[in-house]
């Protein structure tokens, strides 16, 4: 074994005079070793380089098989081969190593994907906007417990200038709001505004291009920038908005304690404008409100009105005259009972209307947590079911046409002392039914003289699709035997 210490004491020492013998004597070693050791040192000194070891190389179990992993990985290219296939066919011919060493030799037969560099595009004042979502968990004082927080960020790619709002959820009406307050925070709107691939952007890729949900485009055309997406599976083009958020948790989130969301956002709001635009930022050598200053004249300027972001949908009256969102459940004035209202949800507000386009409701959403489900219900009035008088029942009915007269008049007559109940029962079937299906089993039961609701109800169950219902089977449909 190779004793540099050793060697390099018998060199010195024999320079200075110290013979073969004596050298060999003072560190116990034998005289042909002390010499091997001096003629090595001479050709090492002399250039020549004949001494150097050869490594001799290892024989693999591997080896016999090379020629034929090769043929495999040129043969099976889409889809490409897996590292266990190609273990199972030379196995198959022999090959008695272990996977780990195959694996080793596939890694650099097919050769490593090396990481692409990463490039940071600069853009022209007033040009691009990024925006994205951040989720963090944060311990507020107020419940001691660790909550989910959502976050909006903005931000202008040429300033650095960045716009954050805490959230409470990430869907496309929230997020149309939170870029149209970012839009009068900055008091412009850049030419292009780059995002990830949310549902609430991009509704899917075709053919190497992201086609946009109908209504962001609307949006976009709305204050006339040009929506872009980076590419599934990179998010590195996005960073001027993921480093931001970074610099976000470790500089604001950490460190600092909160009472609750609310008190979150307000010391947000000053740390954006103290801190976060005051800083002088790595790339640009000087603090991004500066950068805004150059940058602000280049942005677009903000539309007269505003794009409408609330939703809209339609939902039925039920028997407690409420309309449920949510799970709240909003009062509406009882001549609307079993009516399809629309209802419209915007700003923090819920507004539902009749359906000739009438104001007849309006709330605002109720606060999370909320213990009361009932919003709008007149103290006192509890989970008291409302009922139609006969005169309303009727008239409500007999805009289902003729069929729905006579069955008014055919029930009266047999039912005398409960056809109010009945009517009513047929009233309620428009929360899950059609009216066609509902028109259909009254005229079933004029034909057979059958005037109970619940008999109307239940020749609808088996034979009618109920509203919203998945049909697996077409009801009536006979299965051919």
């Amino acid at each position: 074994m190779k004793d540099e210490q050793l060697e390099n004491n018998i060199i010195s020492l024999h320079t200075r005079g110290w013979s073969i013998r004596r050298l060999a004597v003072e560190f116990k070693i034998s005289r042909g070793r002390i010499r091997r050791i001096m003629e090595s040192n001479t050709r090492k000194r002399g250039g020549d380089k004949s001494h150097q070891e050869k490594h001799v190389k290892r024989y693999s179990k591997l080896d016999p098989y090379k020629d034929q992993i090769h043929e495999i990985l040129d043969t099976y290219k889409d889809p490409v081969v897996t590292n266990r296939r190609v273990y199972e066919m030379i196995k198959e011919k022999g090959y008695e190593g272990g996977m780990t060493i195959l694996c080793d030799y596939l890694m650099g037969a097919r050769g490593r994907k090396l990481p692409e560099p990463i490039t940071c595009v600069e853009t022209p004042p007033g040009q691009r906007g990024s925006h994205d979502w951040m989720e963090h968990y944060i311990p507020f004082t107020k419940t001691g417990k660790r909550e989910k927080v959502n976050f909006f960020s903005f931000i202008l790619n040429y300033s650095r200038r960045q716009y954050i709002r805490v959230v409470d959820d990430k869907t496309q009406a929230t997020l149309l709001n939170c870029l149209i307050d970012a839009f009068i925070y900055f008091d412009g709107v850049p030419k292009e505004i780059k995002s990830d691939n949310q549902k609430a952007c991009v509704d899917h890729w075709e053919q190497g291009r992201a086609v946009f949900n109908k209504k962001y485009l609307e949006f976009a055309t709305h204050y006339r920038f040009r929506p872009l997406t980076i590419i599934p599976g990179k998010p590195r083009e996005n960073l001027k908005i993921e480093r931001p958020f970074y610099f976000l948790q470790t500089n604001f989130l950490n460190g600092r304690s909160f009472y609750d969301a609310t008190e979150l956002q307000q010391k947000l709001v000053s740390w954006l404008e103290r801190e976060n635009d005051q800083r002088i930022h790595r790339t640009l050598r000087r603090s991004p409100v500066e950068a805004f200053q150059e940058e602000l004249p280049y942005l677009q300027a903000l539309p007269q009105s505003h794009f409408e972001t609330s939703h809209l949908e339609y939902r039925i009256v039920n028997n407690e005259s409420c309309i449920t969102w949510l799970g709240y459940y909003y009062q509406v004035p009882r001549e609307y009972l079993y009516e399809t209202c629309p209802v419209r949800i915007a700003a923090g507000h819920i507004t539902i209307y009749s359906g000739d386009g009438k104001e007849v409701a309006h709330y605002p959403l109720a606060e999370k947590g909320r213990k009361d489900r009932y919003i709008g219900r007149v103290p006192g009035q509890g989970n008291r079911k409302v009922y139609l008088q006969s005169k309303e029942v009727i008239e409500r009915l007999q805009v289902y046409g003729p069929v729905m007269e006579e069955y008014i008049r055919e029930v009266k007559k047999h039912k005398s002392g409960s056809y109010l109940h009945h009517l009513r029962g047929v009233l309620s079937l428009k929360v899950n039914y059609h009216t066609d299906d509902i028109i259909l089993a009254v005229r079933r039961a004029l034909k057979y003289k059958v005037y109970e609701s619940g008999a109307i109800e239940n020749f609808l169950l088996v034979n009618a699709q109920k509203k919203n219902e998945v049909k697996l089977l077409p009801k009536n449909d006979q299965d051919e035997r």
